[in-house]
């Protein structure tokens, strides 16, 4: 899983918005539309990075189309601790 988030979030320029995504999910389910608010995003955008991360098995979603709620998949909340390690180490000092 290590491995995974190093590339999901440091190896591409995209990762930021990631990571950005996996912490407010974090802290509560959304939609699209509510992270591209949230974030400040062009929804394309989200829903771009939101078709990563549920390709790669790190949030999951409930729903259809307009409204879908996504989460962390249990995977990612178990392993936060690892993403929140990865994100301390590439967030400016």
């Amino acid at each position: 899983m290590r491995k995974l988030l190093w590339w999901l979030i440091a190896g591409s320029t995209g990762g930021p918005n990631r990571a950005k995504i996996i912490m407010t999910l974090h802290e509560r389910p959304s939609n699209a539309h509510q992270l591209s608010e949230k974030l400040e995003l062009n929804y394309k955008t989200v829903r771009h990075h939101l078709k990563v991360l549920g390709e790669n098995n790190i949030i999951t979603s409930t729903g259809k189309k307009y409204g879908e709620l996504y989460f962390l998949a249990d995977r990612m909340e178990a392993e936060y601790e690892t993403f929140k390690d990865i994100w301390a180490e590439l967030s400016p000092k």
